[in-house]
């Protein structure tokens, strides 16, 4: 008799809303736009970024439109002050290869490298493997920051590639064993408990 693989359903939500201790997750929509850019115009969170000019209104109305256009865009909201605190977005759903991508992601300042960064990461990373086994991240080379972010992750390494404008990225794949096997993961269990 012939043995089957367990049926797994291949769609994913690109638009979840996800809610943690410190953040909700949600769809990004048109009247976010002021909110957003508010965040998004402080130059510093941008000056590692390949597009260092982002914090500019007309550039970031580009910005902004891809994100709304893309259906995989979220906003980040402090639940303790319902004041919205940056943006993520998932793309590029991979059912074959099983796997998803997160980036354009960017934080208020004061909400870099400590719990609200490292939840955002948990929410998304956890509902991305309830479907897919491997999550990438597509980040500028001189993007330190958000480098060494993914790395303490856990993420790896995986390539250089071009990006969709033809200039150069560097690619880091988490899987989801090492993710499960990870600090997040841990973060996870232990807001459960």
């Amino acid at each position: 008799m012939e043995k089957h693989a367990p049926f797994r359903s291949m769609m994913f939500d690109r638009q979840p809303t996800l809610t943690g201790e410190l953040l909700e997750l949600r769809p990004l929509r048109q009247d976010d736009w002021a909110a957003l850019f508010a965040v998004a115009s402080d130059p510093l969170i941008w000056e590692q970024h390949p597009d260092s000019d982002r914090y500019k209104e007309d550039v970031f109305r580009q910005f902004f439109a891809d994100a709304l256009n893309s259906g995989g865009a979220l906003v980040a909201i402090d639940r303790a002050t319902g004041q919205i605190i940056g943006s993520s977005r998932y793309h590029g759903f991979d059912a074959t290869e099983c796997l998803v991508e997160i980036g354009w992601t960017f934080l208020a300042r004061r909400y870099w490298g400590g719990r609200y960064n490292g939840e955002m990461k948990r929410l998304m990373l956890a509902h991305a493997f309830q479907t897919v086994d491997q999550v990438i991240f597509v980040i500028g080379p001189e993007n330190r920051r958000s480098r060494r972010a993914v790395e303490k992750i856990g993420a790896v390494y995986l390539q250089v590639a071009p990006d969709a404008k033809g200039r150069e990225r560097v690619v880091y794949v988490l899987t989801k064993t090492a993710f499960a096997q990870g600090a997040l993961a841990g973060a996870e269990r232990r807001d459960t408990q």
